[in-house]
């Protein structure tokens, strides 16, 4: 509700798969294929391929079926199991999001392939206020302590402890925390507007 954080996201398909190019290629050699066989195969250019095999872009879906027909194996192939890290977000050990702002933002979300949303914790100090705003996507929050005010086009409200909003956020949304005490607040959000900003660990 404009307590989204103002980033400018480089990627809303996140970090490339770890691994995934370094399968592509030991896969194409081990068939003996050049970059440009491989291909043709696929119905992809070299030049895609290449970024690819250097995870510096990640293939879509439907270009890792391609693939996968191509080089003769099933679509898990190129996809690391995920793992209790990678998918677990601990209490203790909650990533601090570095933006300049007196609100805490803890980043709750995993770093998925492809991610289409973020989850935030955010601390709201005592007389902050959001600017109105309006984006694509949609909005969720929950007031988990405190008492926060928040308009979303003609509504306005103030919510308490286990109060909820779900909204379109291309209508323009603002709020503030007018109480003395700190808010706690649960946002979730599409799409992703962190991306790969620096977390603190």
């Amino acid at each position: 509700m404009s307590t989204a954080p103002k980033r400018k996201t480089r990627s809303r398909l996140g970090k490339p798969h770890i691994g995934m190019g370094a399968r592509i290629q030991h896969r194409r050699k081990q068939l003996g294929l050049t970059l440009s066989e491989l291909g043709a195969r696929a119905g992809l250019s070299a030049p895609f391929l290449s970024q690819a095999e250097r995870n510096h872009t990640v293939p879509s879906i439907m270009s890792l079926m391609a693939l996968a027909k191509a080089l003769q194996v099933d679509l898990q192939y190129f996809l690391e199991s995920p793992t209790e890290r990678s998918i677990v977000c601990r209490a203790r050990e909650r990533p601090r999001i570095r933006i300049n702002s007196p609100v805490a933002f803890y980043d709750l979300s995993s770093s998925l392939i492809h991610r289409m949303m973020d989850a935030i914790l955010m601390e709201i100090p005592p007389g902050h206020a959001f600017p109105t705003d309006q984006r694509d996507g949609e909005e969720f929050v929950m007031v988990l302590k405190g008492r926060l005010h928040s308009r979303v086009g003609e509504i306005e409200t103030v919510l308490g402890p286990g109060d909820s909003l779900h909204f379109n956020s291309q209508l323009p949304h603002s709020s503030r925390n007018d109480t003395n005490t700190t808010v706690t607040l649960l946002y979730v959000g599409t799409p992703s507007v962190i991306g790969e900003e620096p977390r603190e660990g």
